[in-house]
């Protein structure tokens, strides 16, 4: 009975996803072109205001991680998670200068990514291609892992009813068959629903998990304090030196990477004006008190449910839900969770089919007039692909994914020093971009992270500017470029507050 009231209430918000997601874009229907087509599709058609906007943004940064891995990681380690709140707090604050930035560059242009953003800027089609290579390589672990998210929380709130492998394909399955209608518009509806749920769920369970088990938050931190003092300290319990200087330059690495990670990007440049994205910048931090929750709930099931071991720990918050809540409201923190895993997975594959749409197939002469049409394809394929992968090779993509963040910060110098800095040439943008991310992949892989207490990300980074600026100041020219600044760089007045007439003094 409690699987069948659960399973049913998963099965119905499902079908109102896939409904939102196909009335999101009733009457807003594009060509299949490379103009209004794909922006609308990919973009939301650069008319996304404020509120769309933020529970988008949102959605890309709350996923099934905060229910599963926030929760494992307050359980396995204690204090280090607390770097998640730090990074992204950190990251708004970039954004609010970047974001505009970005967003003003992509709209004079007639761009729809970042890796139309990087051709345009050093007139190399060929560029942007290869860095759709590097960040799908980037992407597809967050889409895996989302995937094996949803279908953990999938099976565990079925009570076991739903195995995992028909979970991971409902996931597949409803994230790909509303994004390839409905794009980036689709998601921001979803995300609306989304972002109530969470907000309702956690907000309950921030109350009901102390007073039901511990008799309130008093006995609740009294508890950890005497019992588990090395939670609350760095470097954390057990957590292989993940101390103070790992904590600042993990959120300093990621803090950059997160305001030019592509799906980010892809919400950038679905707002209406950049005074939505400074706006914004403003209020999402508020979203991120939300993430103490599921830290909490973690420290709270070392009491509760002991002895979570391995991949068993990121269950510690649903141990808890299963264990003490009807079957309906387990349905619904279910259902919450699962959206979760939903908006983010639909924009990491929304951003990877308009990447290959646009820089890769579309810089074929005969396909470049459907590139809306090969986005939706590849859409679809990068979908599959990390399904079956993760049927067939569960770690494959998974160990891929420890290069996902401190991989794609090696672009910051290409993209951000790029649009402010005329003098640096493609030349030390790739040199820089091929020596930090290499030397990434050697500490990783080397099991050389962090190495010295310090993430090795921002090391790569360090190697990445240096030889990004000896090859600047050294090494060969770019080929005449006659384009004026205007052309070339993200000026101040390309982006001006509401109210304010572009290029005049402000």
């Amino acid at each position: 009975m409690n699987a069948t009231v659960s399973t049913t209430i998963f099965a119905a918000f499902m079908v109102l996803t896939v409904v939102l997601g196909l009335l999101a874009v009733r009457g807003r229907r594009g060509g299949n072109g490379s103009g209004a087509g794909l922006a609308e599709w990919s973009v939301g058609g650069r008319s996304l205001g404020t509120v769309f906007i933020w529970v988008l943004m949102a959605g890309e940064s709350y996923t099934s991680f905060s229910y599963l891995g926030a929760a494992g990681w307050g359980y396995n380690f204690g204090a280090p998670v607390l770097y998640v709140l730090a990074y992204m707090s950190c990251g708004y604050a970039i954004g609010y200068v970047v974001g505009p930035m970005l967003w003003a560059y992509a709209r004079r242009h007639g761009l729809v990514g970042i890796t139309d953003i990087i051709a345009h800027r050093y007139r190399r089609p060929w560029l942007g291609a290869a860095v759709a290579v590097l960040a799908t390589v980037c992407l597809l672990p967050y889409i895996q892992l989302q995937i094996t998210g949803m279908g953990v929380v999938v099976s565990t709130i079925s009570y076991g009813t739903i195995s995992l492998n028909w979970a991971y394909f409902i996931g597949f399955a409803v994230t790909t068959g509303f994004v390839v209608v409905s794009g980036l518009r689709g998601s921001a509806w979803v995300s609306v629903l989304k972002d109530v749920l969470v907000i309702v769920t956690l907000g309950f369970l921030a109350v009901y998990v102390p007073l039901h088990y511990f008799g309130g938050y008093g006995p609740f931190l009294d508890r950890i304090v005497a019992e588990k003092p090395q939670w609350l300290t760095f470097p954390g319990h057990a957590s292989g030196g993940l101390g103070q200087s790992w904590f600042v330059t993990t959120t300093l690495i990621n803090s950059l990477t997160v305001v030019i990670f592509p799906t980010t990007v892809a919400g950038y440049l679905g707002a209406r004006n950049a005074d939505v994205l400074r706006r914004n910048a403003m209020y999402l931090p508020f979203y991120n008190v939300l993430l103490f929750v599921p830290m909490l709930l973690g420290l709270a099931a070392l009491f509760v449910v002991p002895g979570l071991t391995g991949a068993g720990s990121n269950l510690a918050l649903f141990k808890l839900v299963v264990d003490s809540l009807p079957a309906w409201a387990v349905g619904v923190i279910g259902v919450a969770a699962a959206l979760s895993s939903i908006v983010p997975m639909a924009v990491f594959m929304l951003v990877i089919g308009t990447m290959w749409g646009r820089s890769v197939l579309g810089a074929v002469p005969r396909l470049a007039s459907r590139q809306k049409t090969w986005s939706q394809v590849v859409v679809v394929v990068a979908g599959a692909l990390a399904l079956l992968l993760t049927y067939t090779a569960p770690t494959t993509l998974v160990r891929l994914s420890l290069i996902s963040y401190e991989g794609m910060a090696q672009l910051v110098p290409m993209l951000l020093l790029g649009l402010v800095w005329r003098r640096l040439t493609m030349y030390a943008a790739v040199s820089g971009l091929a020596a930090g991310f290499a030397l990434v992949c050697v500490l990783v892989f080397g099991g050389h992270d962090p190495i010295w207490g310090v993430n090795a990300g921002i090391v790569g980074l360090a190697v990445n500017v240096v030889v990004t600026l000896a090859v600047t100041w050294l090494g060969p020219r770019d080929r005449a470029d006659d384009r004026p600044d205007a052309e070339v760089l993200a000026l101040e007045d390309e982006f001006p507050r509401a109210g304010t007439a572009a290029g005049a003094p402000r």
